[in-house]
């Protein structure tokens, strides 16, 4: 075989290093550094599916591959950040410094909840290797847009002062809630539309002309708040574009 067939997992092993070091970083309290490894890692994700296409490497092991790799970036990396949020939330100041035998069984189930994102991320993936109705669109949100949400928080936070953010990121049931509600569309039936083009033309691609041009002009009101609402704003435009077919 040729070595640029091997091109595109070689890319995958990238996306499974920065999930790895996004992890490690993020259970260390380093979330700023872990968010952008994350987006790196988003990078690769879309990178080695660009190369399989390009070269023409498509392979079962790419596949299998994608999804491991896909499972600890945006699965098990995201989850970190929730549990990072959580430990302060719930431990304070002594965030630092724990120990599992200095917590109750209350704040254990608390921070573990934080997993529950990798399971659904797990589930997702799963689902969409099996389902056949996800070649060209998505049925629930797809797991990096579910991860791009979670990296999003430390992000804002390391460039801009939001004293709200902050606060509803000291709430240890805010933050539960967050991790519920994402966790569940990411196993909902909601149809998604994807980013992928074929072509620049604008009727076929009205939806996602017009997701942009919000999250521009949203990006010019809110400044760096836009970055945690892209994941809404695609999934109402998603149920928009349902409506009109």
């Amino acid at each position: 075989m040729s070595i640029t067939k091997h091109i595109p997992n070689a890319i995958t092993c990238l996306n499974i290093l920065s999930g790895c070091v996004a992890s490690l970083l993020a259970i260390e309290g380093y979330l700023f550094p872990a968010a952008l490894l994350i987006i790196l890692a988003a990078v690769f994700d879309f990178m080695d599916g660009l190369f399989a296409r390009l070269l023409g490497a498509y392979s079962e092991m790419g596949k299998e591959l994608d999804s491991l790799a896909d499972m600890l970036s945006f699965g098990f990396a995201p989850a970190t950040i929730a549990f990072s949020y959580l430990r302060f939330a719930v431990l304070g100041d002594t965030a630092a410094a724990f120990t599992p035998e200095t917590l109750s069984y209350s704040q254990i189930a608390i921070l573990l909840s934080a997993f529950i994102i990798s399971i659904f991320s797990g589930l997702r993936l799963a689902k969409f290797n099996v389902d056949t109705r996800q070649t060209s669109s998505f049925i629930g949100v797809p797991t990096p847009a579910n991860a791009m949400f979670w990296a999003s928080l430390p992000i804002i936070l390391h460039f801009g002062d939001y004293p709200m953010i902050e606060g509803l990121l000291s709430n240890q049931w805010l933050i539960l809630a967050a991790i519920l509600i994402t966790s569940l569309l990411l196993v909902s039936e909601i149809p998604m539309f994807s980013l992928k083009v074929k072509s620049l033309k604008w009727q076929e691609n009205q939806i996602r002309y017009l997701f942009l041009l919000t999250l521009v002009v949203l990006a010019i009101l809110l400044k760096w708040l836009v970055i945690p609402l892209i994941l809404f704003v695609y999934i109402i435009f998603s149920l928009i574009d349902n409506l009109r077919k």
